[in-house]
């Protein structure tokens, strides 16, 4: 997903197809990048490119653990991610593959999204699993994506994670842990507040429990 102009002579990018993004995406909040229609792969060049986007992701890794130490550093991965037509014809290969690649590095944490949370953030069934994933990495493994405190607990106690992020319910209640402690009432989130340029409205408004909750 992106303009000619980051491409050798201002060529199409390359993709899967040669069906434009759907989306228009918004650059400054007023105005909207168009996305050229891509170039679509030969089916000859289709396994090389996969196989140079899981190089890509390992050699990053590999650079910041020699820079940093691989104690220090995490990764974040969405293999059943599905934003802007980014779905994957194979995503719990894809998911178990990494995951196993990670092994050899030795880094902190793997952080991985739920396959339910692949369509425009909202839950959906599935019967697709981060098992193997968890399985296979031999880490520290995060999940999120739609967790309340309830089933963060069901998760962690299942032995399928070692932690549960949380994103929306953090961003809405700047005390979260202290509410899941006290099982307190939680601040519903404005998703119309998300992702915009106001550097308060959505991000540091929500209100912190009474002293006396």
């Amino acid at each position: 997903m992106e303009t000619n102009c980051y491409q050798p002579n201002g060529q199409p990018p390359i993709s899967c197809t040669d069906k434009p993004i759907t989306a228009q995406i918004q650059i400054d909040g007023t105005s909207a990048a168009e996305y050229p229609p891509p170039r679509r792969l030969r089916t000859d060049e289709i396994s090389q490119v996969v196989n140079d986007f899981r190089i890509a992701a390992k050699n990053a890794i590999e650079a910041v653990a020699d820079e940093i130490g691989a104690e220090k550093v995490g990764i974040r991965l969405s293999p059943y991610a599905d934003y802007n037509d980014s779905g994957d014809s194979n995503p719990e290969a894809l998911g178990l593959y990494m995951a196993e690649s990670l092994n050899k590095y030795g880094i902190l944490y793997c952080h991985v999204i739920e396959p339910r949370m692949v369509t425009q953030f909202e839950k959906h069934e599935t019967i697709c699993s981060l098992l193997p994933m968890r399985k296979a990495f031999k880490g520290t493994f995060i999940v999120a994506g739609g967790y309340n405190r309830e089933e963060g607990n069901v998760v962690i106690a299942s032995g399928s994670a070692d932690l549960v992020a949380f994103g929306r319910l953090f961003l809405a209640n700047p005390d979260l842990p202290w509410r899941f402690e006290i099982n307190a009432k939680l601040n519903k989130y404005d998703r119309n507040s998300f992702y915009t340029h106001d550097p308060v409205v959505g991000y540091t408004d929500y209100p912190f429990l009474e002293p006396d909750t």
